[in-house]
Protein backbone atom coordinates (compact mmCIF):
# COMPACT_ATOMS: atom_id res chain seq x y z
CA UNK A 1 0.00 0.00 0.00
CA UNK A 2 2.87 2.53 0.37
CA UNK A 3 3.92 2.11 -2.76
CA UNK A 4 0.31 2.77 -4.07
CA UNK A 5 0.24 6.12 -2.00
CA UNK A 6 3.72 6.77 -3.00
CA UNK A 7 2.70 7.02 -7.04
CA UNK A 8 -0.62 8.42 -6.29
CA UNK A 9 1.13 11.59 -4.64
CA UNK A 10 1.47 12.85 -7.86
CA UNK A 11 0.83 16.73 -7.76
CA UNK A 12 3.30 18.03 -10.31
CA UNK A 13 1.21 15.76 -12.78
CA UNK A 14 5.34 13.80 -13.83
CA UNK A 15 4.96 10.87 -16.22
CA UNK A 16 7.67 9.28 -14.00
CA UNK A 17 8.41 9.30 -11.01
CA UNK A 18 11.37 8.06 -9.31
CA UNK A 19 11.90 4.43 -8.29
CA UNK A 20 11.03 4.09 -4.82
CA UNK A 21 14.22 2.07 -4.23
CA UNK A 22 16.89 2.26 -6.42
CA UNK A 23 17.85 4.65 -9.24
CA UNK A 24 15.64 5.20 -11.91
CA UNK A 25 11.79 6.01 -13.05
CA UNK A 26 8.51 4.09 -13.24
CA UNK A 27 5.79 5.47 -15.22
CA UNK A 28 3.06 6.66 -12.81
CA UNK A 29 0.45 8.26 -15.15
CA UNK A 30 -1.07 6.59 -18.13
CA UNK A 31 1.24 8.71 -20.80
CA UNK A 32 4.50 7.05 -19.09
CA UNK A 33 3.26 3.56 -19.41
CA UNK A 34 1.74 4.42 -22.98
CA UNK A 35 5.24 5.47 -23.99
CA UNK A 36 7.03 2.70 -22.37
CA UNK A 37 4.77 0.22 -24.55
CA UNK A 38 5.69 2.31 -27.65
CA UNK A 39 9.29 2.09 -27.16
CA UNK A 40 8.92 -1.77 -26.67
CA UNK A 41 7.13 -2.33 -29.45
CA UNK A 42 9.26 -0.09 -31.50
CA UNK A 43 12.34 -2.32 -29.91
CA UNK A 44 10.54 -5.86 -30.85
CA UNK A 45 9.51 -4.57 -34.02
CA UNK A 46 13.30 -3.42 -34.80
CA UNK A 47 14.44 -6.85 -33.61
CA UNK A 48 12.17 -8.56 -36.26
CA UNK A 49 13.62 -7.03 -39.23
CA UNK A 50 16.83 -8.55 -38.65
CA UNK A 51 17.64 -11.30 -40.88
CA UNK A 52 19.69 -14.57 -39.99
CA UNK A 53 21.53 -14.23 -43.34
CA UNK A 54 22.56 -10.65 -43.01
CA UNK A 55 25.78 -9.51 -42.62
CA UNK A 56 27.06 -7.67 -39.25
CA UNK A 57 27.00 -4.05 -41.03
CA UNK A 58 23.28 -4.90 -42.24
CA UNK A 59 22.37 -5.81 -38.35
CA UNK A 60 24.04 -2.09 -37.05
CA UNK A 61 21.67 -0.46 -39.83
CA UNK A 62 18.76 -2.71 -39.35
CA UNK A 63 18.67 -3.02 -35.42
CA UNK A 64 21.63 -1.31 -33.63
CA UNK A 65 21.09 2.42 -35.22
CA UNK A 66 17.46 2.53 -34.53
CA UNK A 67 17.20 0.86 -30.98
CA UNK A 68 20.28 3.60 -30.13
CA UNK A 69 18.02 6.83 -31.57
CA UNK A 70 14.62 5.38 -30.08
CA UNK A 71 16.70 4.88 -26.18
CA UNK A 72 17.87 8.59 -26.55
CA UNK A 73 14.50 9.95 -27.27
CA UNK A 74 12.92 7.29 -24.72
CA UNK A 75 15.62 8.81 -22.15
CA UNK A 76 15.13 12.12 -23.20
CA UNK A 77 11.35 12.36 -22.82
CA UNK A 78 11.47 10.32 -19.35
CA UNK A 79 13.72 12.89 -18.28
CA UNK A 80 11.62 16.12 -19.18
CA UNK A 81 8.43 14.59 -17.94
CA UNK A 82 9.83 12.60 -15.11
CA UNK A 83 11.42 13.77 -11.31
CA UNK A 84 14.95 14.11 -11.60
CA UNK A 85 16.50 10.96 -11.54
CA UNK A 86 18.84 9.73 -8.32
CA UNK A 87 19.39 7.24 -5.68
CA UNK A 88 16.43 6.79 -3.11
CA UNK A 89 16.25 4.25 -0.53
CA UNK A 90 12.64 4.57 0.59
CA UNK A 91 10.54 7.52 0.80
CA UNK A 92 11.80 10.54 1.89
CA UNK A 93 11.94 11.69 5.36
CA UNK A 94 10.09 14.70 6.03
Amino acid sequence: MKYVDYVKNNPKGYWFKRKLYGWGWTPVTWQGWALTVCYLVLVVAAALTLDENASINDVSFTFALPLILLTIAFLTITYKKGQKPRWQWGEEKE
